[in-house]
């Protein structure tokens, strides 16, 4: 089944020139690639983070999020995350597209202009109607939170 597509503005600013724009790498793929685009290199120490810009400004349509992600390879190979994950863009947010990349590694890390640093999902957004109570629904579990079901 073919996922439907979602329509989004998008707007390069003057550093993303020359970079293609997110992709997606294969068919079945939930995110899409997100580039740096930076003009020089940026290398972040062991322990140390940088926001990376993207050179992309976006207008997401009503009732969605753009989610930030961490690359599975770059945290199993570097120890690269993004410390805010997943970073969510809202739908009214207009500002350039940037990445925190944090170093959890043992080395230090250096991002090159058009590396592939995130990954992008876009997700619906439910808005919530609070219906404040007095005594909620009992369930087996309860109020046994932090590992009370084992691990």
């Amino acid at each position: 089944m073919m996922a439907s597509l979602v329509q989004v503005a998008v707007r390069r600013l003057p550093r993303s020139e020359g970079l293609p724009l997110p992709s997606y790498a294969t068919d079945g793929a939930a995110g899409m690639d997100i580039l740096a685009a930076i003009d020089s290199s940026v290398t972040i120490p062991p322990g140390g983070r940088e926001l990376i810009p993207t050179g992309l400004c976006i207008a997401l349509p009503a009732g969605y999020e753009l989610q930030m992600r961490p690359r599975s390879g770059l945290a199993l190979k570097h120890g690269i995350t993004l410390p805010n994950s997943p970073g969510t863009i809202d739908e009214d947010y207009r500002g350039e597209l940037c990445v925190i990349l944090l170093n959890t590694g043992q080395e230090a890390f250096t991002v090159e202009r058009g590396m592939r640093i995130a990954q992008a999902v876009i997700a619906p957004v439910f808005r919530v109607a609070w219906n404040e109570v007095d005594d909620l629904d009992a369930t087996e579990r309860g109020t046994g939170g932090f590992g009370s079901t084992g691990a």
